[in-house]
């Protein structure tokens, strides 16, 4: 009986089919279209400030607030409340899924009633309106949040310089940049250590990182110049106060605002 062999084109064919079985067996890293921090293969996927914007939805963990999640993600925090529909305070829960793209906008497909001129139409006249947020903006004084050497200065092109890096020694005190409320306490944002984040108004925040203990809590109001914190390493491996100020929920440089020394 002649025994027949199996041909190169045979053989080609089924290692293909093999590679692709075996393609398809991978596990995918993100699931259900949002992403969750905890939840990623260990290697594979870039940090969350990287990532965030390949997914739609971002899932609130235990001591987070919308103010850290925006800080986090360098969105505006009135922005990401609109997306989701959040209203002041902005309260959020854990396990919470935050919507972190636009969402769908609604076409109106119904055509508008045309408008009838009235040629005795007269324009009401304008009255004047309260002062706007940039006007209240320009009134903040801004003092240092700690003294000691500038050890790293602020870059638009490097993500990993948003702020000012000022040396000093341990337990120093870190005080308010400018009067605010305490948005965020705590030290769940990787990379920041114990962090504590102000808000100054609708437009200006900002953030004292690395600390060794934060004196102050959420929703405490804190006056410019009061100590918040004691200088530290967390985060870090050098005793330092990482300091930013971001505006709209953009990171600016902080010498601009600083006084001179």
């Amino acid at each position: 009986m002649e025994v027949v062999k199996p041909s190169q084109l045979t053989i080609s064919l089924v290692l293909v089919a093999l590679l692709l079985l075996s393609g398809c067996s991978q596990t995918g890293i993100y699931t259900k279209n949002y992403f969750h921090p905890w939840k990623r293969a260990s290697g594979s996927v870039p940090s969350p400030s990287g990532a965030h914007r390949d997914a739609d939805y971002y899932v609130v963990q235990k001591g987070e607030t919308l103010y850290s999640i925006a800080w986090q993600h360098g969105y505006d925090t009135r922005q990401l409340a609109s997306w989701n529909g959040i209203k002041p305070p902005y309260t959020i829960f854990p396990l919470q899924k935050i919507r972190l793209t636009p969402p769908p906008q609604v076409v109106q497909r119904s055509n508008p009633a045309p408008i009838r001129r009235n040629r005795s139409y007269r324009p009401a006249p304008v009255t004047p309106t309260l002062p706007s947020q940039n006007q209240d903006n320009e009134k903040l004084v801004w003092y240092w949040p700690s003294s000691g050497r500038l050890l790293t200065t602020f870059s638009h092109t490097d993500a990993g310089r948003k702020g000012i890096d000022i040396g000093g020694r341990l337990g120093q005190p870190v005080r308010a940049a400018a009067a605010g409320k305490v948005v965020y306490s705590g030290n769940g944002l990787r990379g920041y250590g114990n962090l504590i984040i102000v808000k100054h108004n609708e437009e200006y925040f900002s953030a004292y990182a690395h600390n060794k203990k934060n004196l102050v809590k959420e929703n405490q109001t804190v006056k410019a110049r009061q100590q918040i914190a004691d200088m530290g390493k967390s985060g870090t491996k050098t005793v330092q106060l990482h300091f930013e100020i971001r505006r709209d929920g953009k990171p600016v440089n902080p010498l601009r605002y600083l006084p001179k020394h």
